[in-house]
C-alpha cells in the first residue's frame, strides 16, 4: 500500500520549490523503503529547480540527495541491508554489467541502478527523483545498491553528507587527484566540495594544501579543515600566489570546485610541470573553455574530471564514517544550520549568497 509523505517538489522550470504530499510505492524486487533523517541542501538540487539539470520533460522533480536514514522495508531480493540499518544514501550503484564494470572500474559504471517504481503526487503525476533518490521527503524509495550500511553511531545530519558533497570533494583529491605524501595542493572554491578535497589532502599527507576563494570567511574556515595557506583572489592573482607558495613551480594537484571558465583557467596555470588539474566544480550547460595547445602539450600532466569523486558508495562510505567517528574527518563542521522540510527555498537563497557549507533538512 503507498505511503503518504510531505516532500519537496519542483513543479516546472524556475518556479520556487514546493511542499506536497507524495505516494511512495512498498518497495518491489531489488527495492528499498527508507525512512530519512537528514538530507543536505545541495547546489545540485537547485540545477534541478532551474531546469539545467535533467530534461525539461522530467519534470516534476523530486529533489533532495545527500541523504541518510533508517531502512524500513526491503524488496525481494534485497539481502545486504535489512529493516532497522542505517544508511547513507548514494546516487550511484554500480549495476556489475555494463562495459566499465566489467573492466574492475565500477565507479565509472554507465548504467548506475535506480529503483524501478515511481513515486507521484497524489493525482498519479510520476515525480522524477533528483539523481535517482528523491530525499527531500519522509520516504524515498531506491534501489537497494543506493542504501549503503554505515555505523548507526553517526549522527544522520553529519552522515549524509557524505552522499554527495563530501564524498565528491574527498574523492576528487584522493581517488581522481591521486594526492599523496608530501604532494603540493591548490583547492580553488572552499565550499563543501572544495573543503572536503581540503581535508582529505591533509589528511592523505599533502605538505602544503592551499586555500583559494573570494570570501575571506570561508578562507578561515577552509583552514579549520587543514589548509596550510589561502589565497583571496578577489584582489590577488592566485597563479601567481600559488607560485610563490610553491618555490615557484606550481602544485602537484589543483582542484577546481567551482566549474566557471575563468577558475579552471587558472587552475591549468598553476599546476607544476607534470602536474594534475582535476575538475570537481559542475559547470553551467553551454559554457566552453579554450587553452593554449602548446602549454597543453609542454605542460604535460593530465587534466580530469571528477565523477562523484570516482567513489565506490559501498568501499568508501564505511570508510569516511569511521574517520568521522574516529575524530579524523569533521563532517559536522560541514553542517552550518539543520531546517524544516519547508524552508528548502530559503536555504537556496542562503546557499547562493555564499552564506553557508551546508544546510541540512532534518525530518
Amino acid at each position: 500500500m503507498p505511503h503518504e509523505v510531505r516532500a519537496v517538489i519542483a513543479m516546472k522550470k524556475d518556479a520556487p520549490a514546493e511542499v506536497q504530499t507524495v505516494l511512495v510505492p512498498d518497495p518491489g524486487p531489488g527495492e528499498v523503503l527508507v525512512s530519512v533523517q537528514a538530507c543536505g541542501v545541495c547546489h545540485t538540487d537547485l540545477h534541478y529547480r532551474e531546469g539545467s539539470a535533467g530534461d525539461a520533460d522530467d519534470f516534476p522533480f523530486l529533489l533532495g540527495h545527500e541523504a541518510a536514514g533508517i531502512v524500513e522495508a526491503t524488496g525481494p531480493g534485497v539481502t545486504d541491508v535489512r529493516p532497522g540499518d542505517f544508511v547513507v544514501l548514494a546516487w550511484r550503484a554500480p549495476c556489475g554489467s555494463c562495459r566499465s564494470c566489467r573492466k574492475g572500474r565500477p565507479w565509472y559504471c554507465f548504467d548506475s541502478r535506480n529503483a524501478r517504481q515511481r513515486m507521484t503526487l497524489l493525482d498519479g503525476t510520476p515525480l522524477t527523483p533528483a539523481l535517482g533518490i528523491g530525499a527531500f521527503a519522509d520516504k524515498t524509495l531506491v534501489d537497494a545498491g543506493q542504501a549503503v550500511k554505515v555505523d548507526p553511531a553517526a549522527r544522520p545530519e553529519a552522515a549524509g553528507l557524505i552522499g554527495c558533497g563530501v564524498m565528491a570533494g574527498w574523492g576528487a583529491a584522493v581517488h581522481t587527484g591521486g594526492v599523496g605524501h608530501g604532494d603540493t595542493v591548490a583547492v580553488i572554491g572552499c565550499g563543501g566540495v572544495g573543503n572536503a578535497a581540503i581535508a582529505a589532502s591533509s589528511l592523505a599527507g599533502a605538505r602544503r594544501v592551499i586555500a583559494i576563494d573570494v570570501d575571506d570567511t570561508k578562507l578561515d574556515t577552509a583552514t579549520q579543515f587543514g589548509a596550510t595557506h589561502s589565497v583571496n583572489s578577489r584582489g590577488t592573482d592566485p597563479v601567481a600566489a600559488v607560485r610563490e607558495l610553491t618555490g615557484g613551480f606550481g602544485a602537484d594537484v589543483v582542484i577546481e570546485a567551482v566549474g566557471r571558465p575563468e577558475t579552471y583557467l587558472q587552475g591549468f596555470a598553476m599546476r607544476d610541470l607534470a602536474g594534475v588539474l582535476v575538475q570537481a566544480g559542475v559547470p553551467s550547460p553551454g559554457v566552453t573553455i579554450e587553452l593554449p595547445f602548446q602549454e597543453l602539450f609542454s605542460r604535460g600532466g593530465a587534466l580530469k574530471s571528477s565523477w562523484y569523486g570516482d567513489c565506490l558508495p559501498s568501499r568508501d562510505f564505511p570508510v569516511l564514517i569511521n574517520l568521522y567517528l574516529s575524530g579524523k574527518l569533521d563532517l559536522g563542521a560541514f553542517v552550518t544550520e539543520t531546517i524544516a522540510l519547508d524552508e528548502v527555498e530559503i536555504a537556496f537563497e542562503r546557499m547562493l549568497r555564499g552564506k553557508v557549507l551546508r544546510s541540512v533538512v532534518v525530518l
